[in-house]
């Protein structure tokens, strides 16, 4: 009876270790941070946006010639390597032709409309004499190759960047837990005068591309030839410059929004990041 009483125990143990065992993976593969921390390890948290311009002389080594960030992760996405969403909340993937379509200028995104193509508009009419067929067989060709209106990498010099800001209770210290990365069209590039997200992407999906792509994911160290880095220990490191553009709140509201744009807003960014500090530096005071 004991025996039997003491197995029962023992498949009970093992089906709740099983249980949670299963909770925590299907907490972890949901999560778009490479490096997941487990909810019961959070003390505290804010989720915080920030702007990286890599324009700015800091973040040259994640813009070096031919081995623009945007230029590896705008590969990746045509390639199919890459999953891109329509949003930094991961939820909504979009396709190829969308991802395109949003790099390509607004005034280029014109055409004709499904009606005007059905009554017959942009049709090419039949040459009466065979000049077109001439010159088209000289060539070799009868349809002229498409010709690409993309934004290219270079032009794309701004990425939005999500974290979480985290306060590992078991580990005692903060962590800037990465979540997307967003591609942005400048608002200078774009004629309705504000950023266009082009896309937004996983930190987990980006991590383990710039991994697979070691030649061309680099940061360029300018020091030290011998000692680029691969991209995804770069933002490990943290590696890059950045402002803070907003901090979770009940409105849902830039900093900008709620202090006003221009040096309001940077004061604001500054006050932002330095209240974070002072956050974590108070949690050792006594």
């Amino acid at each position: 009876m004991k025996l039997v009483k003491a197995i029962g125990v023992a498949a009970g143990l093992m089906l709740s270790v099983g249980a949670m065992a299963q909770q925590v993976s299907n907490t972890t593969a949901s999560n778009p941070s490479a490096r997941p921390i487990p909810e019961s390890d959070v003390l505290f948290k804010k989720t915080v946006w920030r702007k990286i311009d890599l324009r700015e002389k800091q973040n040259k080594p994640l813009f070096s010639e031919n081995r623009e960030i945007t230029k590896v992760i705008i590969e990746a996405v045509k390639s199919g390597e890459l999953t891109a969403y329509r949003s930094d909340s991961v939820s909504t993937p979009i396709t190829r032709e969308e991802f395109i379509q949003n790099m390509t200028p607004k005034q280029e995104q014109g055409g004709l409309s499904e009606e005007e193509l059905a009554a017959g508009f942009g049709e090419v009419e039949e040459e009466d004499d065979a000049w077109g067929a001439a010159l088209g067989s000289s060539t070799g060709t009868t349809e002229a190759a498409p010709v690409s209106n993309e934004f290219f990498p270079k032009q794309l010099y701004l990425l939005e960047l999500k974290e979480n800001v985290v306060f590992d209770k078991k580990r005692s210290r903060m962590y800037h837990d990465i979540q997307t990365i967003s591609i942005k069209v400048p608002a200078t590039l774009n004629p309705l005068g504000f950023e266009q997200n082009v896309a937004s992407f996983k930190m987990s999906d980006l991590a383990r591309v710039f991994r697979a792509n070691p030649e061309t994911a680099i940061w360029y160290n300018a020091q030290n030839d011998a000692q680029h880095k691969n991209l995804a220990d770069a933002f490990d490191l943290w590696l890059f410059s950045s402002y803070i553009t907003k901090i979770s709140n009940p409105g849902d509201q830039s900093l900008a929004s709620i202090y006003g744009g221009g040096k309001k807003g940077l004061l604001a960014s500054q006050d932002a990041l330095e209240a974070l500090i002072e956050y974590e530096y108070s949690l050792w005071s006594y």
